[in-house]
């Protein structure tokens, strides 16, 4: 059967999206693609912390009564996952941190108010709720929760098994720059992904091939206001409120988006021991640092994983 790739393109989760796959028609493809497309947005219309009517917009509300709430199954992965990432990062991955966008403005050119930043800290920390599954209580008032660290990546994840489920074995997932792959070309040859340099618009870091998992990237370029020459990122250490600084770029390849994205995260948040922190994932793995230097971790010592 000759397959040949059909191209969906489509917006969700704030980010550009599109799905590759590999079928023998588009008429055999456009269900599968409609399918996956109304689970994202299905998924954003639960953990969109920009929408009133939310599940998360709820949990949030009523967490914070006396007695908290009871989360649903798949929340409840979530939250467990995010627990994990708390923990193997030394408290840097935090997703009651997300409360700290209401002081930066990343679309503004202005530096926020240290009285605002400590303000919204005194409601930040993993270690000011309460999980107890099912049931999710803050102890501090007006916290929140905020799944942008881990939300994207797991619908990545998710529309990828969805289409394997629905016969699709080739093709790719892109949320935003955060890839799954399905499935290598139907030949077996690889995708070739292109990194973006983080300094230079328009300019690829390196590139690579890959037949199955994912890649993500984070960096301190895509969302940032420079200040009097000074880069600020949207990457915010959750204990001072401020941008995380050392690592311009982070790559990583695992096989699954979720863990992929979130040891991105965790190494920009460690700043400059982000690398040897990765060292110890044993995951393929690129990065830049703000001097321009370059690092990597090959999946086999010794064997080159990007190309530049």
């Amino acid at each position: 059967m000759n397959l040949h790739p059909f191209r969906f393109p489509f917006r969700a989760m704030g980010s550009p999206c599109h799905l590759i796959l590999y079928a023998a028609s588009e008429t055999e493809a456009q269900p599968v693609a409609r399918e996956v497309i109304e689970d994202v947005q299905a998924l954003e219309a639960r953990y969109s912390r920009y929408r009133p009517d939310s599940l998360l917009s709820r949990v949030n509300r009523l967490a914070g009564r006396k007695g908290g709430v009871v989360v649903d199954e798949e929340m409840a992965a979530l939250l467990d996952y995010a627990r994990t990432c708390y923990e193997q990062s030394d408290g840097l991955f935090d997703v009651t941190s997300g409360i700290l966008r209401r002081a930066w403005n990343f679309s503004g050119s202005r530096l926020p108010e240290q009285r605002d930043i400590d303000a919204l800290l005194e409601r930040v920390g993993w270690d000011k709720l309460r999980w107890e599954p099912p049931v999710l209580k803050f102890e501090m008032p007006g916290m929140e929760l905020d799944f942008g660290g881990i939300g994207k990546e797991y619908a990545a994840d998710r529309a990828a098994t969805r289409c394997l489920e629905r016969g699709i074995t080739a093709g790719v997932v892109n949320f935003g720059g955060d890839l799954r792959v399905i499935g290598p070309h139907p030949d077996g040859t690889a995708w070739e992904v292109g990194i973006n340099h983080p300094r230079e618009p328009g300019k690829l870091l390196a590139t690579l091939s890959v037949r199955s998992g994912a890649v993500t990237t984070s960096g301190d370029y895509e969302r940032c206001i420079v200040v009097d020459g000074k880069r600020y990122g949207h990457i915010l250490d959750p204990r001072t409120g401020w941008p995380v600084e050392g690592l311009a770029s982070v790559s990583v390849a695992a096989p699954h988006a979720l863990v992929a994205g979130s040891a991105c995260t965790i190494a920009m948040l460690k700043a400059s021991d982000g690398p040897e922190w990765l060292r110890t994932l044993g995951l393929p793995a690129l990065w830049m640092d703000v001097e321009g230097r370059v690092g990597q971790l090959a999946a086999n010592a010794g064997q080159a994983w990007f190309e530049k």
